[in-house]
C-alpha cells in the first residue's frame, strides 16, 4: 500500500466534508429549534427551506420498524465496517481513476459525518435542507437532508457514472 499524492490529496476532501458537515450541523442545532424553519420564514421562498429535523433512522426513514437494540449495530457498526473496507480498498488499489478517488473520498466524508451524529447526537442525525420536489416520485418536498447526505449521493452518482463509462486499465497501461 503506497501513500502517494494521488491517494492522499482526495482524503483532504474527506476531512473538509466532515468538518463542513459538523460545523453547519452545530450551527443549526444552536440556532434553530427542532421543526423550526428559517429560509421559508425570512425570504418567503417555497423552493428551499432550512428546516431543522432529527433522523434516528436512515435515508427516507428506512429502519423505523427495526427494534431499538439492533439499531446501533445496523446504523453504526455496519456503516463503520463498510467505510473501513472502502478506505482500505481505496488505499490498496490502483484501479480507481483520479476522479473516482475524489468520489470515494466524498462518500467517506459524508458517511463519517453522519456516523458522528449517530454516535454523539442521541436525538438523531441533524437534517436541515428541504427542497420542493413538485410531486416527483410522490414527494411534494424531498425528504430533509444534510451536507453529508448530499455528498454521499452526488459522489455515488459520480462514481457510478465513471465506472460505467470508463474502460478498465489494460496491463500495458498500468505501468504508465
Amino acid at each position: 500500500m503506497k501513500l502517494d499524492k494521488v491517494r492522499v490529496l482526495p482524503l483532504f476532501f474527506t476531512g473538509f466534508v466532515v468538518l463542513a458537515d459538523q460545523l453547519v450541523k452545530s450551527f443549526i442545532v444552536k440556532n434553530w429549534p427542532v421543526e423550526g424553519s428559517f429560509i421559508k420564514d425570512v425570504f418567503n421562498n417555497d423552493i428551499l427551506h432550512i428546516y431543522h429535523v432529527r433522523n434516528k433512522v436512515i435515508a427516507f426513514s428506512l429502519g423505523q420498524g427495526i427494534p431499538a437494540p439492533l439499531r446501533p449495530v445496523l446504523f453504526i457498526v455496519v456503516p463503520v465496517l463498510v467505510l473501513g473496507f472502502l478506505l482500505w480498498y481505496y488505499l490498496k488499489t490502483d484501479e480507481f481513476s483520479r476522479l473516482q478517488r475524489w468520489a470515494v473520498a466524498g462518500i467517506l466524508g459524508g458517511g463519517i459525518g453522519n456516523i458522528i451524529d449517530r454516535i454523539f447526537r442521541p436525538d438523531g442525525v441533524v437534517d436541515f435542507i428541504s427542497v420542493k420536489f413538485y410531486g416527483i416520485f410522490g414527494f411534494e418536498r424531498w425528504p430533509t437532508f444534510n451536507i453529508a447526505d448530499s455528498c454521499v449521493v452526488v459522489s455515488c452518482i459520480l462514481l457510478f457514472i465513471t465506472i460505467l463509462f470508463t474502460s478498465p486499465k489494460k496491463p500495458a497501461e498500468e505501468g504508465k
